[in-house]
């Protein structure tokens, strides 16, 4: 392969979209501390009982490069998208894109036609992003989780955050 004189060239890698394990979770370091690996560990049990999915956009060596979770008990007949992420170094490659709509198809596949999400409000790459796929402001909260500071020890992160929703009939 012969590379175009600005250095740059094209690589096209396929990634199958499979609930995330246990197993997977060294390999999702990227994502966050020790502490939200933790957490999302504890979401992957409640997808056993069938609260929630979680999903994992993985390469053809099987790592995960992009997860997410859908979580089907905080509003009724609804699907909240939530830890939605993208390992940064494959970020606007469409990948947040492919993992939205793979969860939007689990929602569907429950027979629920809502999908909601909350955004923060520093966060305008995200917000833009599910602008393009349909999702609309109705509406603002506070939230807050606690985040693992260096030295291992817990802080309260405080932030405000969009309440978006978008119709999938």
């Amino acid at each position: 392969m012969s590379l175009p004189r600005t250095g740059v060239a094209e690589v096209v890698v396929p990634v199958l979209v499979r609930d995330l394990t246990p197993t997977d979770l060294p390999a999702c370091a990227w994502s966050g501390s020790t502490a939200h690996l933790m957490q999302v560990e504890r979401e992957v049990v409640r997808a056993a009982a069938g609260d929630v999915d979680y999903l994992a956009l993985c390469t053809p060596a099987d790592v995960p490069v992009a997860i997410g979770g859908i979580d089907y008990q905080v509003t009724a007949s609804v699907g909240t998208l939530w830890q939605l992420a993208v390992l940064p170094a494959l970020q606007s490659c469409g990948l947040g894109t492919m993992l939205i709509r793979a969860a939007e198809d689990r929602i569907r596949s429950r027979g629920l036609h809502r999908a909601e999400l909350a955004v923060e409000e520093s966060n305008p790459r995200a917000r833009a992003l599910y602008e393009r796929l349909g999702y609309l402001a109705h509406g603002r909260r506070p939230d807050a989780w606690d985040v693992q500071a260096p030295d291992g020890s817990l802080l309260r992160y405080e932030t405000m955050c969009t309440l978006m929703h978008k119709d999938l009939s």
